[in-house]
C-alpha cells in the first residue's frame, strides 16, 4: 500500500540530487501520512507533493532559499492545505532561486538545482526544485509560483507541464511575496490532466477570485492562434523549431495570426528594469538592507540582493508612471491579441 513512498525515496537516492530539496521530511512520517490518505480517501489520494520554499506548510522551515529568513508556519498556505485536504501527502519543500528572482535555478545557497535529463544544464527557476522533482518521478505534483515565468520556463526545461492560473485564481495567502501584485500560485506534473486536477482544487481555497462560469476553459476548433512576428533574439536553429511549431499547430486546424510582441516584451521588463522591482524590495527589502554586506553569514545570494536593491534608484513617481505605462502597454498588447484563443511563444 505504501510502496509508492519506499519508491520515491529511492528515486531520489538513485538520482542524487541533494540539491532539490531544502527540507525533506522522514519517510516513516510520509508513509504513516500516506497509508491515512489512502484510507481517507478523497480526490487526491495518494499522490505525492513537492512544495516550493517560499510557500507555507505548516511545521517545515520556509526560508525562500535564504537560511537567515528561515521561519516556522503554524499553518499551510491556502494552496497547499486545500491540496492536502483532497488527499495530497507533502514529501518536502524545493529549492529555488531565492526569493523567487530568477528563471535559471542557480541563485541559492543550498545549490543549483541541475536539469533532470542533462544535469550539464540549468533546470530553469525559479520553481527549478519542484519541477524537477515532478520530472525524476519523485513526486507526482508540485507547487510552485509564477510571477514573470517562474512556473512556465522550468516546466519546458523539464518536459512536464506546468500551469500558471489566472493571477488571482489561486490565493496567495502563505506565500513569500516576489510582486505581490503579479504573483501566481502554479502546479507541475507529468500530465495535463493531473495539473487540471490540481490546479481546479486550489482554485476552491479562500481568498482566490470567483471564476466565471462563461470562461472558455480550451480553444475551441480552428481557433485563432496568435503568435511573433519577428523573434530577434532567436539563432537560426531555435527560429527553425519555433517555425515547426507553428506549422504543427496550423496542420492541427488553428488559424495562424501573427502580432507584434513588442509591448508583452516590454511590459515583462518593467518587472526588473522598471519601478515595479519596488514590490520586491516591499516584501524583503527590510531584511536584505538589515543584511548589509555580509550575504555569507545569512546565505543571501549578491545578485539577488542587487536586484532587490536596485528598488532605491526608483521614487514613487517612477513607480506610478511605470504603472499607467503597464495598463497602456497592456490596453495595446491586447488590441493586439484581439480575438486569438492563444498565443503560441
Amino acid at each position: 500500500m505504501t510502496d509508492r513512498v519506499t519508491q520515491a525515496y529511492a528515486r531520489l537516492r538513485e538520482a542524487d540530487r541533494p540539491e532539490v530539496f531544502v527540507h525533506l521530511r522522514d519517510e516513516a512520517d510520509v508513509t504513516a501520512e500516506y497509508a491515512e490518505s489512502l484510507r481517507r480517501g478523497g480526490e487526491l489520494a495518494g499522490v505525492l507533493l513537492a512544495v516550493k520554499d517560499n510557500v507555507d506548510v505548516a511545521g517545515l522551515p520556509t526560508t525562500a532559499a535564504c537560511p537567515g529568513y528561515s521561519y516556522v508556519p503554524d499553518a499551510d498556505a491556502a494552496a497547499v492545505a486545500a491540496l492536502r485536504a483532497a488527499g495530497a501527502v507533502v514529501v518536502g519543500k524545493t529549492n529555488l532561486d531565492q526569493f523567487a528572482t530568477g528563471l535559471v535555478g542557480t541563485r541559492s545557497p543550498y545549490g543549483a538545482v541541475r536539469d533532470a535529463r542533462r544535469p550539464e544544464y540549468v533546470s530553469g527557476g525559479s520553481s527549478s526544485g519542484s519541477a524537477v522533482a515532478v520530472a525524476l518521478g519523485i513526486v507526482d505534483i508540485a507547487i510552485g509560483t509564477d510571477t514573470a515565468g517562474s512556473g512556465r520556463v522550468p516546466a519546458a526545461f523539464q518536459g512536464i507541464v506546468g500551469i500558471k492560473p489566472t493571477v488571482g485564481a489561486v490565493a496567495t495567502t502563505g506565500v513569500v511575496p516576489a510582486c505581490a501584485e503579479y504573483d501566481c500560485v502554479t502546479i507541475f506534473a507529468r500530465d495535463l490532466p493531473s495539473a487540471e486536477r490540481a490546479v481546479a482544487i486550489m482554485a476552491t481555497a479562500p481568498g482566490g477570485r470567483s471564476w466565471p462560469a462563461d470562461v472558455p476553459l480550451a480553444a475551441a476548433p480552428g481557433a485563432a492562434l496568435a503568435v511573433p512576428r519577428d523573434l530577434p533574439e532567436l539563432d537560426e536553429r531555435w527560429r527553425a523549431a519555433f517555425g515547426a511549431a507553428v506549422e504543427q499547430a496550423r496542420a492541427a486546424g488553428f488559424t495562424i495570426v501573427e502580432i507584434d510582441l513588442d509591448d508583452f516584451l516590454a511590459a515583462a521588463r518593467l518587472l526588473y528594469d522598471g519601478a515595479l522591482v519596488a514590490q520586491r524590495w516591499d516584501a524583503v527589502g527590510e531584511f536584505v538592507e538589515a543584511e548589509g554586506s555580509d550575504h555569507e553569514d545569512v546565505g543571501l545570494d549578491p545578485v539577488v540582493a542587487g536586484i532587490v536593491r536596485g528598488a532605491a534608484r526608483f521614487s514613487a513617481v517612477d513607480l506610478l508612471r511605470d504603472r499607467a505605462k503597464l495598463a497602456a502597454l497592456r490596453d495595446r498588447a491586447m488590441t493586439a491579441w484581439g480575438d486569438c484563443a492563444a498565443l503560441l511563444v
